[in-house]
């Protein structure tokens, strides 16, 4: 997140209840003030405090709570009020940038999917900048009041300082400083984030992972990369929270990656470098079919699912480098779930079970017996990714006080 410095003792204090408070409100809502009171363990003084400048900003607003069966007068409630409050939800991807306004309940007002060249004259932070000014002049009609940016790409990222120090793809990017340069040019608060960390943080609070304490989520895409959650939280959200699995070398004779060393993870279990070695082993296997149709992921998969030997043995191949590292995370972590989010999931009665036996054969056994392998609700495309960054900073209390504050 690129803000102000951070708050003093007090100050912190407040935001934490702050943020505490409207949480119980956007889960629980409409909720009455004597239960906000009781699950936040706040004094009622504090909890009338917090609520009327959260009604000042229109942040929340009061409606009848008539409980079943009661005859008596209604009680008041309180909810939170979202459709005044816009952001901008941004991702980077290979060749290709998707911009959305949402409000406030993450509900998406308009989005747009644009062409982002991996090489241009321009540097991307330039093109990044144009984009977003020419969306906010394309939906101005649509705008309300903008809160924060998000942002979610693939990279070697600083959380904290939001400098992106590489990008897979975009070879001009060095150290760009993409978080300060937008606070800067909108005024607004801007967070960044890796789009796997940023996944697994939706997953958590919208999706398949939503009240498990301790989640390992494994992305197997164009990146290859891991969040965990552990005791509710993103593990390091303050810095560099991608637990990088795929830079960890498997081949140190292999090939060539972005991050300069050689043989990683991502070199092999990528969507690109799985097409790559697929096209190469069908020279070696004419019988397959593969040959009937152009090679994509989605062919691959179904030809997988068909019984194909050939695709079989790629796709548990992919199963079994991944389960490897996933092997030692479990032993690390003991998580309850383990989420994959792939392409390949589309072959996952091949996929899952790949990488559930590598898991159990060489994990602790009190650990991945009760470790479920399962598919995550969502997929790493469009901006719902960066909804999970604006709702736990309101969560937080970091860009409630900016709200509360004016």
């Amino acid at each position: 997140m690129v803000a102000d410095s951070q708050p003093g003792h007090i100050d912190q204090i407040k935001q934490t209840n702050a943020g505490a408070v409207y949480r119980l409100i956007d889960q629980l809502g409409p909720v009455s003030r004597i239960d906000l009171s009781r699950l936040a363990q706040l004094a009622p003084a504090s909890i009338t405090k917090i609520v009327r400048e959260m009604l000042e900003a229109h942040l929340v607003q009061e409606t009848e709570i008539q409980d079943p069966g009661s005859r008596g007068r209604p009680a008041v409630g309180l909810m939170v009020e979202t459709e005044a409050w816009h952001y901008l939800a941004l991702r980077v991807s290979r060749g290709e940038i998707h911009l959305a306004l949402r409000d406030l309940s993450s509900k998406l007002v308009v989005e747009e999917r644009l062409e982002l060249a991996l090489q241009d004259a321009q540097p991307l932070l330039h093109r990044i900048i144009t984009h977003i000014d020419q969306f906010f002049i394309r939906h101005q009609g649509k705008l309300e009041r903008l809160t924060a940016i998000a942002i979610t790409l693939p990279g070697i990222i600083d959380t904290e300082s939001g400098i992106i120090h590489r990008m897979p793809f975009y070879e001009d990017v060095k150290d760009m400083p993409l978080g300060e340069t937008l606070a800067a040019h909108t005024g607004v608060p801007v967070y960044i984030q890796h789009d796997i960390s940023a996944w697994t943080m939706a997953e958590a609070l919208f999706g398949a992972s939503r009240g498990a304490r301790d989640v390992i989520q494994v992305v197997i895409d164009h990146n290859v990369g891991a969040g965990v959650i552990t005791d509710g939280r993103l593990l390091h959200a303050g810095s560099s929270s991608l637990v990088e699995i795929g830079h960890t070398q498997v081949d140190p004779y292999g090939k060539r990656c972005y991050c300069g060393n050689h043989g990683c993870l991502e070199t092999i279990a990528s969507v690109e470098s799985v097409l790559e070695l697929a096209q190469v082993r069908m020279n070696q296997s004419m019988s397959s079919m593969l040959h009937q149709q152009p090679l994509t992921v989605e062919s691959l998969c179904l030809a997988a699912v068909k019984g194909d030997l050939l695709a079989k043995d790629i796709i548990t191949s992919v199963g079994t480098n991944v389960g490897r590292i996933l092997a030692i995370m479990v032993n690390l972590f003991n998580p309850q779930k383990i989420l994959i989010g792939s392409p390949f999931n589309q072959a996952a009665e091949i996929l899952f079970p790949a990488i559930s036996d590598c898991i159990r054969q060489q994990s602790l056994p009190a650990y991945s017996k009760h470790t479920a392998v399962e598919q995550t609700q969502f997929s790493n495309r469009g901006t719902m990714a960066g909804a999970a960054l604006v709702k736990d900073a309101l969560y937080n209390g970091t860009l409630l006080i900016r709200l509360l504050q004016g």
